[in-house]
């Protein structure tokens, strides 16, 4: 980038969307049993320490997410940062086909109904403490209650639109 004029620079959304494919970023899954009926969304805009003291995550849900608005209602939300075996079914969690999504998949979940998934590096129960208008989404903001994590487990990487395993 060296020597590039400032003519090159853009603010074309494509653009942007693929340069900012190039920060790789952790992948969780959101997850509790709403109205009775388990219920997940997986985010790659996932950020831990927005807050030490209380301790605080957030992540970003996009206006158009059809799966935030449900899951927003939870009364304890589980994060579970995914990890390398959760590699080959990461689609399957992020799939518009809801009834499926959870298939083959093994759970915990606690007694306020958030929902944990088996085999994470990392496990965090929260609730929703802020939301704060961002664009096209919206910055959530969540206190976290309770975790658990495992240092013998790698997580996954979202970088440049792929899933990726980190050496260790």
């Amino acid at each position: 980038m060296e020597g590039t004029p400032m003519e090159d620079f853009t603010s074309d959304p494509d653009e942007m969307k693929r340069a900012f494919s190039g920060f790789p970023s952790g992948v969780a899954a959101l997850s509790a049993r709403v109205n009775g009926d388990p219920t997940v969304m997986i985010v790659s805009s996932f950020a831990v320490g927005v807050s030490y003291n209380p301790p605080m995550v957030s992540f970003a849900a996009q206006h158009s997410s059809t799966t935030w608005p449900v899951l927003s209602r939870a009364q304890t939300i589980g994060i579970s940062v995914l990890g390398e075996g959760h590699s080959d079914k990461t689609r399957q969690l992020a799939s518009r086909s809801k009834a499926s999504r959870f298939t083959d998949l093994g759970t915990v979940e606690s007694a306020s109904g958030a929902i944990f998934f088996e085999g994470a590096p990392v496990w965090l129960e929260c609730t929703v403490e802020h939301s704060y208008p961002a664009g096209d989404h919206d910055i959530i903001v969540l206190r976290v209650l309770a975790m658990l994590s495992d240092d013998d487990r790698n997580p996954l990487v979202w970088h440049r639109q792929t899933l990726k395993m980190l050496d260790s």
